[in-house]
């Protein structure tokens, strides 16, 4: 599955729009690995995202084409987040 598209049915990111943008500034990585929208993600990858002053650290657990706003947070782990407030 595209990286942006699983950013966008995960409800990590509201707009897949908005995850190819920030993807293709170098603010996702995948697997350590600086990722375009266009990266294929799989189970067991770990994505680092930068939102300004907040970085996400979750690792990918299931792969679905659509999903339900509840069923969403199953398909991902969170295992760090970090804020940096000056």
């Amino acid at each position: 599955m595209r990286l942006d598209k699983f950013l966008k049915v995960s409800r990590i990111i509201k707009r897949r729009t908005v995850a190819k943008e920030i993807a293709d500034k170098g603010r996702i990585q995948v697997n350590d690995r600086v990722a375009k929208s266009s990266t294929d993600v799989a189970v067991g990858d770990t994505l680092t995202i930068g939102f300004g002053n907040k970085t996400l650290v979750v690792r990918v657990d299931e792969l679905v084409d659509t999903t339900k706003k509840n069923d969403a947070e199953s398909m991902y782990t969170v295992i760090d987040q970090q804020s940096s407030t000056n």
